[in-house]
């Protein structure tokens, strides 16, 4: 699990401890029980989960209590508490929907062959205003096949995002995926969630043949790079797919370039810069893709300074903007972003983590020599996208030396990449030889 946004509070373990025992009224700041419940996930002592399963068992029916609640049920759920399961499973009975959703989650977290459990999750099926989704999910993923024909009535759903949960159950349950092609297709829905929820059960299902749709869904690099790690790091170690079948489509979500992408919306006539720079921060990533594309054919002379200019604005502090921006200073090779590319490169701050890969990739695409050894040096963090990306972009600079400094990474897939790097190299060096 990547932790680097859990320990954004600050606080320590006894000053959260503290502040989820104080009364709603000596509070400060009310919602701060809700915050001490969220980052106490970063403590897994016996003191912690006591002080977690304390504030799951108030049940003052004041709102913040009732977010207190749910995100103490969800932290025990993180730090998959086995022995917190009995009062988990006493929320699911719960009057509010939402406790009852982090309930279900949770326990699906923390993973239970308990019959009774699981039934009373299934029996959620029959209530009206749950959270269908995350119930069908826990209930594949605890493998509770008693709930199969409960499950069976949702494949109609209207909401998309239950309909393709559900679908995703009834393959695994039965060992038949022949219907998963159904999940597939929405990758292409015009509905955000309805991409999103697709996507997850796809990695759920283990269903490798879809990762070429995958890449190319007009959605967040980080939804689909989160999905082909996760399915290249189950599926490699056991033969089903191969590094090599693998690697074009790592490339192809890491680079991220909007060619790559297969467009779910359109304009209907020719958009002004002003219109096109302004769609960079709509909350759905295919319009902002959409609009990159545009800008990249259709304002190629201008859209640099157009860039340069919405970044001072506010892209500088709107991290799905910051992202874009820094991704077309790129593709357009505008030379005088290059200081603005080493910034988001170094730019450690939790919101703008994907900007550090895109800037990695925009580096390479400038091919400013100077970008050499920030790359290099950038090849020694932890996070995988940004030590990938800069991989990738070394390459653009014929820059070898690095593949070796990963060589032993931790992570399955830097050292293939490194490994298939090395065999391309040999094998060019073969070829321009025999020539």
């Amino acid at each position: 699990m990547d932790k680097r946004f859990f320990n954004i509070f600050n606080l320590t373990e006894e000053q959260a401890i503290a502040l989820l025992k104080t009364p709603l009224e000596k509070l400060e700041d009310q919602s701060d029980r809700y915050v001490a419940a969220a980052h106490l996930v970063n403590y897994p002592t016996e003191r912690s989960i006591n002080a977690l399963i304390e504030a799951v068992q108030n049940r003052d029916p004041d709102l913040y209590n009732r977010i207190t609640r749910r995100k103490a049920v969800e932290s025990l759920g993180r730090l998959k508490v086995s022995s917190a399961l009995p009062i988990i499973q006493s929320c699911l009975a719960d009057e509010d929907c939402y406790t009852v959703e982090n309930a279900v989650w949770a326990i699906g977290e923390i993973g239970t062959q308990d019959e009774q459990i699981l039934e009373d999750i299934a029996q959620l099926l029959e209530k009206p205003g749950q959270t269908y989704r995350v119930i069908i999910q826990t209930l594949a993923k605890q493998d509770y096949q008693p709930a199969l024909e409960r499950i069976q009535k949702f494949v109609e759903a209207e909401d998309q995002t239950i309909a393709s949960a559900a679908i995703t159950a009834i393959c695994r349950f039965r060992g038949d995926y022949t219907q998963m092609s159904k999940v597939v297709e929405l990758l292409q829905h015009t509905n955000i969630n309805a991409r999103r929820g697709a996507i997850q059960d796809l990695i759920d299902a283990q269903y490798y043949q879809a990762i070429s749709q995958i890449a190319k869904c007009p959605i967040s690099m980080v939804f689909r790079l989160r999905a082909i790690r996760l399915l290249a790091e189950s599926g490699i170690p056991e033969g089903k797919i191969s590094f090599a079948e693998v690697e074009p489509f790592l490339d192809q979500v890491i680079r991220d370039h909007p060619q790559d992408l297969e467009f779910v919306h359109e304009y209907d006539q020719k958009p002004n810069l002003d219109f096109v720079i302004s769609e960079l921060y709509h909350t759905d990533f295919g319009r902002c893709y959409l609009a990159s594309t545009t800008l990249l054919d259709t304002y190629p002379e201008q859209a640099g300074e157009a860039l340069m200019a919405t970044y001072a604005d506010k892209a500088h502090h709107d991290y799905g903007a910051h992202y874009h921006v820094i991704k077309l200073l790129g593709w357009l090779k505008y030379a005088p972003g290059y200081d603005l590319l080493v910034e988001a490169l170094n730019n450690r701050a939790p919101q703008f983590q994907k900007s550090r890969a895109a800037a990695a990739i925009a580096l390479g695409n400038l091919e400013d020599k100077r970008s050499i050894p920030l790359l290099q040096e950038a090849l020694n963090t932890p996070i995988f996208d940004l030590k990938y990306a800069s991989l990738m972009a070394l390459e653009k600079f014929k820059d070898t030396s690095s593949r070796e400094v990963v060589a032993n990474d931790s992570d399955l897939l830097i050292r293939e990449k490194a490994c298939r790097g090395r065999q391309n190299s040999e094998f060019r060096i073969q070829n321009e030889k025999a020539l």
